[in-house]
């Protein structure tokens, strides 16, 4: 999962991350990653509301942060600017689930 946070949809890292999560899965669809947005108050692409995903993920109000979560549950990485699709990319493949062919 691809956690962004946001002070609001017109967010412009968050705008971009969403462009570099729209790349990866055009061309990659075996990744199995999933984007969740909370911007202010509204959550995209989970059914938990924007609160208690802050609380559980540590995730700020005020300003952007991206994680990366393994299938596993845990953060593989965090970030105050977006992360690259090289970036994600090199972090995903190198999960122990990835690199054993698991899904």
């Amino acid at each position: 999962m691809l956690l962004v946070t946001a002070p609001d949809a017109a967010d412009a890292a968050a705008a971009d991350q969403r462009r570099i999560f729209a790349a990866m899965s055009e061309s990659s669809d075996d990744r199995d990653l999933v984007l969740v947005e909370v911007l202010g108050t509204a959550v995209r692409g989970a059914s938990d509301g924007a609160a208690g995903l802050r609380r559980a993920y540590h995730l700020p109000v005020d300003r952007f942060t991206v994680i990366l979560i393994g299938k596993d549950g845990g953060e593989k990485l965090r970030a105050q600017a977006p992360l690259s699709f090289a970036t994600l990319s090199r972090t995903i493949d190198a999960m122990p689930m990835r690199r054993n062919g698991e899904r």
